[in-house]
């Protein structure tokens, strides 16, 4: 029997997509082409397909803007504010993706004039609702880090102590305590050696990890 409700809602889905490169936070913005938003930057995102849920919209909207797959990726929250398109009743399910900042080669769809990094602290204002969304997302992030290992979508497969120290003091937006982190980090036990160290820059060379499972856990970290 088909559905009786007379309302007209579509469903869209919004991606924020979080690096960590240079010791700053950064998400992924698109630069619009239609009007009123014309060369106003806004979150990668669409309508739901009919045929896909939203799980795969997400992941669909995160292939086709970095063409990288197989990262942290999680539902944020359901934004439905009556006015927040000018189009029409939209609501959208904004989602998160964590990825690393190596071998990264930005796409862009022909319905966007560009695609770019934006450092967290320089957002620009964006469409429709979405520095609210953004910063939700930022929230959510910060508070995910202290609670869960999902750090390691944010770091290449090989790394040292300071680079993933660096990636919670971007997020967190605060200095760490060098030794009460190494330590407290070694002690979870989620990280292990790999024996060989790397040269970086003056310094002297440090010792390389990698994570030792890269499913989503809750373990207090800080």
């Amino acid at each position: 029997m088909p559905h009786s409700s007379k309302q007209n809602i579509k469903v869209a889905v919004d991606n924020c997509i979080f690096t960590v490169k240079d010791n700053e936070l950064y998400i992924l913005l698109i630069q619009m082409k239609k009007k009123p938003f014309t060369n106003v930057w806004a979150l990668p995102g669409g309508l739901l397909w009919q045929t896909e849920t939203p799980d795969k919209a997400a992941i669909r909207i995160l292939k086709e803007e970095t063409n990288v797959s197989n990262v942290y990726l999680e539902q944020l929250y359901a934004f439905g504010e009556t006015k927040r398109d000018p189009f029409g009743r939209v609501v959208s399910l904004a989602y998160f993706a964590l990825i690393p900042p190596t071998g990264l080669r930005l796409l862009t769809l022909s319905k966007y004039a560009d695609v770019k990094w934006w450092k967290f602290t320089d957002l620009p204002r964006l469409a429709y609702d979405h520095n609210r969304i953004a910063l939700y997302a930022k929230q959510r992030l910060a508070w995910k880090i202290e609670y869960t290992n999902v750090a390691w979508s944010l770091l290449p497969e090989n790394f040292t102590l300071s680079q993933l120290q660096k990636v919670y003091e971007a997020i967190l937006g605060k200095r760490l305590d060098k030794r009460n982190f190494r330590k407290k980090v070694l002690a979870l036990g989620l990280i292990a050696a790999l024996g060989k160290k790397e040269l970086l820059g003056a310094h002297r060379p440090a010792m390389l990890y990698k994570f030792k499972d890269k499913k989503a856990a809750i373990i207090k970290i800080l």
